[in-house]
């Protein structure tokens, strides 16, 4: 049973935080931020608007690219570091807003790789009940609520977005191939938000010393990208009996976009093949994949029978690779803006 990609959706808050902004408060330059990162501007949810609000919004414009009503949707599945709260889960808070009541709703945590784990649920799920309802797919996060602002190495990268996917299953056209995920714990202290939970729940004392912001230890991480993603790449292309000249587009997580471009150069793909999206919006985790897809839809960058390396790396550590074969979608996802602006 194919399972395809029927409709794509990206949400940004609209609120714009310059690298002047960021840089007055983290203790270094613009030209810092720039040089060492790529990224220019971030966007930070409003005051009023929860991780939910951003997925439910970019789920609504993938339902309207794929030409569905939210009675039609059969699962949906959430990726996520910050949830609204600790329960319920964000995929009923969608559910809810949506009005999806004929959905199953669920959440998956990967941390940043998890909207590919969710992604892999979901194809997984249409490939085995080939009568099923078409799944949906969103990945978001709100960092700017967990990020401290005088901590450079956070502080400059962290942002809010979300995206989503329709999957649907059904016809003889290629579609999205069996994702490989892989996780290693033995980092799970490099990268994350280490109070709050049942470990170290709230008090005076955590909030009062800051630990409820996103902790980061950046040369680790940099380290483990350049090592993971060519082999990322490598296998991902073994799997699927292609080489790189078969590969028409990447769409990454962007952790930065200068980061992002020194790893695909490591892997033998020249940088105008790499999707970057990190550069206007900064590394929005989970969501950072599907709003590449619609990003680069809304930019005219995929083309019907494309082949898309979909790549994810995160908290955990965690990672995930997988072949997509670019088969449209129903209404299309358009953007007036040039630099395709899916606010």
């Amino acid at each position: 049973m194919t399972v395809v990609i029927s409709g794509v959706g990206g949400y940004l808050p609209r609120e714009e935080v310059s690298n002047a902004r960021v840089a007055e408060r983290a203790g270094v330059s613009t030209e810092w931020i720039g040089e060492r990162t790529g990224v220019r501007t971030r966007r930070r949810a409003a005051a009023d608007e929860a991780t939910s609000d951003l997925a439910a919004r970019a789920a609504e414009k993938a339902l309207a690219s794929a030409g569905l009503r939210t009675e039609e949707v059969g699962l949906i599945v959430s990726a996520t570091s910050l949830p609204d709260e600790l329960g319920p889960s964000v995929a009923c808070r969608i559910q809810g807003h949506l009005g999806a009541a004929n959905a199953v709703a669920m959440d998956v945590g990967a941390a940043c790789s998890g909207f590919l784990y969710a992604l892999e649920v979901a194809r997984c799920w249409l490939h085995t009940r080939p009568d099923a309802l078409p799944a949906l797919v969103v990945g978001a996060e709100v960092y700017s609520r967990f990020v401290d602002p005088a901590d450079r190495a956070t502080a400059c990268l962290f942002a809010d977005g979300a995206g989503a996917v329709v999957l649907t299953a059904g016809g003889t056209e290629e579609g999205l191939a069996p994702i490989r995920l892989g996780a290693d714990g033995r980092g799970a202290d490099l990268v994350g938000v280490f109070s709050g939970g049942t470990r170290r729940p709230a008090s005076m004392e955590t909030v009062g010393s800051g630990e409820h912001t996103i902790r980061m230890d950046g040369r680790a991480i940099s380290e483990f990208t350049l090592r993971q993603f060519p082999r990322m790449v490598r296998e991902c292309l073994e799997d699927n009996g292609l080489s790189l000249e078969d590969i028409a587009l990447v769409v990454s997580h962007q952790p930065n976009p200068l980061l992002l471009v020194q790893a695909g150069e490591q892997a033998g793909i020249p940088p105008e093949k790499i999707h970057i999206t990190g550069d206007r919006v900064g590394n929005i985790g989970a969501g950072s994949v599907p709003f590449g897809l619609a990003h680069a839809e809304a930019t005219g960058r995929l083309h019907r029978g494309d082949r898309v390396l979909l790549l994810a790396f995160g908290a955990g550590m965690t990672w995930g690779c997988g072949l997509l074969t670019w088969t449209g979608t129903t209404q299309g996802q358009h953007s007036d803006d040039p630099e395709g602006d899916l606010s």
